[in-house]
């Protein structure tokens, strides 16, 4: 980014960037306390992501970009709550590495991966450890801007776990979820309210874990 394209845009310090309010509820609640650190919920999957972040950089200059939420274990070894991250910044991986996160390989899908044998089939495709669906569109908008970046996740459903429905059948064309969707199928099929209540217990616990890394990485 050249200076006159920096000229008369507000420096926003960290800009920490989430698909989906779920996930960065936990964090919200420390970041209040955190000088210099703003938060973008960008909806889910890589064209909204790409399209928030570039509607953001055209009034502001984050000092550095974090892509977090939720992530999908595709490695067997990484469990419930684990944070892991990845970047290309030398700086920004010897932070990240004191704090409670583990250092592994992303993809970034364009669908959730839903099943065990979803999840074990891109692991064998693509040698990642954990999906997910925006970080790559994010970390690319960075690079061209110049801008550090990092992904910095939390394994929410691991590699060996079914998720309770498939979640791209129930998205809007936007990717939102349709509740309306969401309601019909869960009538039709009651015996999936206990495992849905479990994920939400476990993506709360999740989010947790992330926001404490996050705030332990962002606090001075």
């Amino acid at each position: 980014m050249n200076p006159d394209e920096q000229s008369g845009k507000e420096n926003t310090g960290t800009l920490v960037c989430f698909a989906l309010d779920e996930e960065a509820g936990a964090f919200r609640k420390t970041a209040v306390r955190i000088p210099d650190v703003s938060i973008l919920v960008t909806g889910v999957g890589r064209h909204n992501a790409e399209a928030s972040l570039r509607r953001f950089l055209e009034k502001n200059l984050p000092r550095l970009v974090l892509t977090c939420g939720f992530a999908g274990g595709l490695n067997p070894a990484l469990v419930l709550g684990d944070v892991v991250f990845m970047t290309g910044h030398s700086a920004l991986e010897d932070r990240l590495s004191n704090t409670d996160a583990h250092l592994v390989h992303f993809f970034t899908a364009s669908r959730i991966a839903t099943t065990a044998a979803e999840k074990k089939k891109l692991r064998e495709e693509t040698s990642a450890d954990v999906v997910e669906m925006e970080s790559g569109a994010i970390l690319a908008v960075c690079r061209e801007r110049h801008i550090p970046c990092a992904m910095v996740r939390v394994v929410s459903d691991t590699a060996g776990e079914d998720l309770p429905l498939d979640f791209n059948a129930l998205a809007k064309p936007d990717m939102s979820l349709d509740y309306g969707k969401l309601l019909w199928t869960v009538a039709k099929s009651p015996s999936k309210i206990g495992a849905l209540m479990r994920l939400h217990k476990n993506t709360r616990f999740a989010a947790e874990r992330l926001a404490a890394v996050l705030e332990e990485f962002t606090f001075p």
